[in-house]
């Protein structure tokens, strides 16, 4: 039998060779998705709309989308739209979760999965642990933690969780749009990021 953390790190790679997959099949075909939705704001709502569904039904992941919308139309306008889906994503579910708990809850994720991030959840200087939790956990997993086991308020939450998806959202969304090499160079290096700060909180503990 496989560890969680085996599966978990395969399912991590999956995505980043989905994602990978995904940014060489764009730029290969960029006029095919440009007519497809370039210039056209339903295509960018439809992409909006699919980002916040995937943070509220967790665990989907979205990410071989974004270079997609980034190839279309352009790394920066990718990161907008990816930030305003995920931030919005991000909101529904700390209301669900403060309003309707656990007996929701668990109809869109599974609760073992949340409640391995009970412990990481921290109990004080919340702004900034938030803000590193968003660099080092997906993000709508991490959403249903905070909004099940902390005590943070919104603001504090909407804040921290806006800085903290900044970074993620520019960097895959620029990724997106360059060749293989610089992306396999530059997801390397996120990692390598991810790893360092989630080893400098568990000294911090």
């Amino acid at each position: 039998m496989l560890s969680e953390k085996t599966k978990a790190f395969a399912g991590v790679l999956i995505i980043l060779a989905l994602f990978i997959l995904s940014s060489y099949i764009v730029r290969t075909n960029i006029e095919f998705f440009n007519n497809l939705i370039g210039n056209n704001v339903y295509g960018i709502l439809v992409y909006i709309l699919i980002t916040i569904i995937a943070i509220v039904v967790a665990p989907i992941s979205m990410m071989p989308l974004i270079p997609i919308v980034s190839n279309v139309f352009g790394w920066v306008f990718g990161a907008i739209f990816t930030f305003i889906g995920w931030t919005i994503g991000t909101f529904i579910v700390f209301f669900l979760c403060r309003k309707y708990g656990i007996d929701l809850i668990k109809k869109f994720i599974s609760l073992k999965q949340i409640n391995k991030l009970e412990s990481k959840i921290p109990r004080e200087n919340l702004f900034i642990d938030i803000v590193l939790l968003r660099t080092i956990i997906p993000v709508d997993i991490l959403s249903y933690a905070l909004g099940l086991f902390s005590k943070v308020d919104f603001k504090t939450y909407a804040l921290a969780t806006m800085i903290g998806i900044i970074p993620f959202t520019i960097v895959f969304s620029y990724l997106g749009t360059v060749p293989l090499w610089y992306q396999v160079s530059g997801i390397i290096l996120v990692v390598l990021l991810i790893t360092t700060i989630h080893i400098l909180r568990e000294l911090k503990k």
